[in-house]
């Protein structure tokens, strides 16, 4: 089943409080989503680091229910940067 938009945005805000995440469903399928994820908590960390912190907000769920995730994070007023 997939994952809809409103629980990824749920999860990474749990885990991240500040954070403005905006999601997009990339194919329409429920399986294919981009998010962009920008918050104060990820300053000083590497952008490695910014990834892992969404995807332990997530769950391990990425691969599973929630197929592919295409991910940007960024600090705010600063650049976006992606994986």
């Amino acid at each position: 089943m997939p994952m809809p938009a409103s629980e990824i945005e749920r999860l990474i805000k749990a885990s991240l409080p500040d954070a403005e995440v905006t999601i997009r469903d990339l194919a329409g399928d429920g399986d294919h989503y981009a998010a962009r994820v920008v918050s104060r908590s990820f300053e000083g960390l590497s952008r490695i680091k910014q990834h892992q912190a969404v995807y332990a907000a997530l769950g391990g769920r990425v691969g599973g229910e929630l197929h592919a995730l295409q991910l940007e994070t960024a600090v705010p007023n600063t650049e976006i940067t992606s994986e």
